[in-house]
């Protein structure tokens, strides 16, 4: 098969989404100016540079109370930060609640029932207990085509790592299950871990 995106695939469900997969899902938390929080699921995220450190994510929809985006670009156009929560197996389903489409005003930590605390570098909530946590000041938001497409470009100011995730001063994905989401409702979590040598180590 073969097709050109702007004419359509004339499939059920669109495979594109499924076909750049398994991707890291970044949990953001934000705060807008009056001190509303606000957290939701982003399966278009990644880390993008060591130094300094610096992640990326895109929200790729609007909502009617927004000028033409979601809660989280509106809250970061707002005040300039952000942060990165890193989702585990264990916390799917609370991660889940946060990905439905809520008034501005709803706080996504109550509807989940997850505490949180505050960050260090930052103005903003953070999940407690969630395996590691990136504190973020806004570096860019750019514009992608599409009608709400928005890449949110941020440094890495502050690091939380959960104390049982550092086994022998390595941060160890083996003392939790990162949850990666696949196409359409589909997501996984990391079971196996191996090693691969660089033929230049």
């Amino acid at each position: 098969m073969f097709y050109r995106p702007e004419d359509g695939h004339g499939l059920p469900h669109n495979p594109f989404n499924a076909i750049v997969t398994p991707r890291p899902i970044g949990w953001i938390s934000t705060r807008n100016g009056t001190g509303q929080n606000n957290l939701a699921p982003y399966s278009f995220f990644n880390a993008i540079a060591y130094f300094p450190p610096q992640v990326m994510f895109s929200s790729t929809s609007a909502k009617d109370d927004q000028d033409g985006t979601k809660d989280s670009v509106a809250n970061i156009r707002e005040t300039g930060v952000f942060c990165v929560n890193i989702v585990e197996y264990e916390m799917r389903n609370a991660m889940n609640e946060t990905s439905m489409n809520l008034p501005k005003e709803e706080d996504e930590f109550k509807v989940a029932g997850l505490d949180f605390e505050e960050c260090e570098t930052i103005n903003c909530a953070r999940v407690a207990g969630a395996p590691a946590a990136l504190e973020c000041k806004l570096t860019r938001i750019i514009d992608l085509p599409g009608e709400a497409n928005r890449l949110v470009l941020g440094e890495v100011t502050g690091v939380h790592i959960r104390d049982n995730c550092l086994v022998d001063g390595r941060f160890d994905v083996t003392t939790f299950h990162p949850l990666s989401r696949l196409g359409y409702r589909d997501y996984t979590r990391v079971t196996e871990l191996f090693e691969l040598t660089r033929p230049d180590d």
